[in-house]
């Protein structure tokens, strides 16, 4: 199972070390583990439900109970807590705040009955929790997670500084806050950088194309985005569904992503639109561009300004004479 890594800084008598934790969301509709414990809401069985999906509204209560099963032949002792949900910068991924950041979501309204807790060898323990939500909480959608941090700090890496992994497990939840829902979504910052042959022909062109997605609304949105490009006289150039979107895009989240373009014109004059489209909502960002093969456009030119010169001089001298 993937895990998704972020980093937490500690000091030790003699050294700087960096704590490493692994936390392990499972993708897809399943209950998230990462092979040694699990971490799931509390059901008949393992995964029967994979992932808190809660609405309320804001000022009330919700109680649940989370379960955290040892599938290992010791015992395992973990911290339980509540934390915000985020898309990662690298691709967009669901992860999810450490214990010593700041939450202002549903991090900061889970409070677990037991922060603490050790798990006997392959068994399973079930904790009640309540999630307060306050009385001014923005409606839509406040993702988060509840979390199994493992005690255990396992050494990792070498040289002059000291590294250690610990390893977690989250349980998403989808919490909802009755209200308004808006969903906006913007493409913005869109570039284009063009790796052209010097001489035309020689080999394939590329274009990498960048772009910022921003779910600029209260609620979780499932994008999609179709790359098009249209070179003089309207003629299509490339048009093509993108993959690499993330599944979620989480409401105030912005991510920067990257789409290759091999085989872009090398002689050509145009707009790159990007255009996302998620439910009730559909927005594009363009960016005009102009592939020139310098070399020979430098060749032409220093030939026709050598042409003008070379006339020039035959009519000074035609005046001389």
């Amino acid at each position: 199972m993937r895990t998704k890594p972020y980093v937490l800084l500690l000091s030790t008598l003699s050294t700087l070390g960096a704590l490493a934790v692994l936390l392990g969301l499972a993708p897809g509709a399943r209950a998230a583990e990462n092979g040694e414990w699990a971490v799931y809401p509390a059901a008949s069985k393992l995964g029967g439900r994979p992932y808190f999906y809660l609405s309320a509204d804001p000022g009330t209560t919700l109680t649940d109970r989370v379960t955290v099963a040892n599938k290992t032949a010791a015992p395992l002792t973990f911290r339980l807590y509540g934390a915000d949900a985020y898309n990662t910068d690298r691709d967009g991924g669901f992860a999810v705040r450490t214990q010593k950041e700041r939450q202002t979501g549903a991090g900061a309204w889970i409070r677990p009955e037991r922060t603490r807790i050790t798990v006997p060898a392959r068994s399973a323990v079930t904790v009640p929790y309540t999630l307060t939500v306050p009385a001014d909480a923005d409606p839509g959608d406040h993702p988060g997670a509840l979390v199994a941090l493992d005690e255990r700090i396992a050494p990792g890496g070498d040289g002059a500084v000291a590294m250690g992994v610990q390893r977690a497990v989250g349980a998403r939840v989808y919490l909802r806050v009755n209200g308004p829902t808006v969903p906006a979504l913007a493409v913005e910052d869109v570039t284009l950088d063009q790796d052209r042959p010097l001489v035309p022909g020689s080999r394939t062109s590329t274009a990498l194309v960048s772009y910022t997605l921003y779910n600029r609304g209260n609620v979780t949105l499932n994008p999609q985005v179709v790359l098009k490009a249209r070179g003089l006289f309207g003629r299509t150039l490339l048009d093509r569904d993108l993959a690499g979107i993330p599944a979620e895009l989480l409401p105030r989240q912005k991510i920067r992503l990257t789409e290759r373009w091999t085989g872009s014109p090398q002689l050509d004059w145009g707009d790159l639109t990007l255009t996302a489209t998620a439910k009730d909502v559909r927005e594009s960002g363009t960016v005009s561009f102009l592939a020139l093969p310098w070399f020979a456009a430098a060749v032409l030119v220093a030939g026709g300004a050598a042409g003008l010169f070379g006339l020039w001089i035959r009519r000074r001298r035609a005046l001389s004479a």
